[in-house]
């Protein structure tokens, strides 16, 4: 029973609590003896509602091990004056681009559908001739070749194509994993 008191009062005696957030949610650490080594625990107690969405990036990274030392209030309030200056900017750039594309759009009627467009394929498919012109081009080629090249192609369109060596089926001929590729 002793052992059991004494384990409890120290884990209520490890704990020390790390840090407070904007949210008020409070972050406790523990070190412990796990199998001969010393391991820190970290967790949060939120206040209110348990919404991990409410919990800071730099306490994730702390709870999740990847930052050593917890963020100090200092450190947290120039990250939020930072990111608040982030959201300034892009506020202004947005605002800019809507006022490029409203100068643009007295030159420049465009429809937006809301849609986004795929590629426009015409240019591209230009490049190639059409069947057509292709049978032209293979027709003038057989005529240069002269008539023994035309025999030939008719008789390789004639040759059977080899039958693939996969096996096949599941008889008694067939064995799974003995298939060699083709020698």
């Amino acid at each position: 029973m002793s052992k059991l008191f004494t384990r409890i009062v120290g884990y209520i005696r490890n704990w020390s609590l790390m840090g407070k957030d904007k949210a008020g949610n409070q972050y406790f650490v523990r070190t412990e003896e796990v199998d001969g080594i010393m391991k820190e625990k970290r967790w949060v107690v939120f206040k209110g509602e348990k919404d991990p969405n409410s919990i800071p990036v730099e306490w994730i990274c702390w709870l999740n091990g990847q930052r050593k030392s917890a963020p100090t209030a200092e450190e947290m309030m120039e990250l939020e004056a930072r990111r608040e200056q982030v959201r300034l900017n892009v506020a202004l750039l947005k605002k800019e681009e809507e006022e490029k594309r409203a100068k643009a759009g007295a030159t420049r009627k465009t429809i937006s559908t809301g849609q986004v467009g795929g590629p426009d394929l015409k240019s591209f498919i230009r490049q190639f001739p059409t069947a057509s012109e292709g049978d032209k081009v293979e027709e003038a080629s057989d005529a240069m070749d002269g008539m023994s090249n035309s025999k030939e192609r008719a008789a390789e369109k004639e040759k059977p194509e080899p039958k693939s060596s996969e096996p096949i089926g599941s008889g008694q001929s067939f064995r799974p994993g003995t298939w060699q590729p083709p020698t």
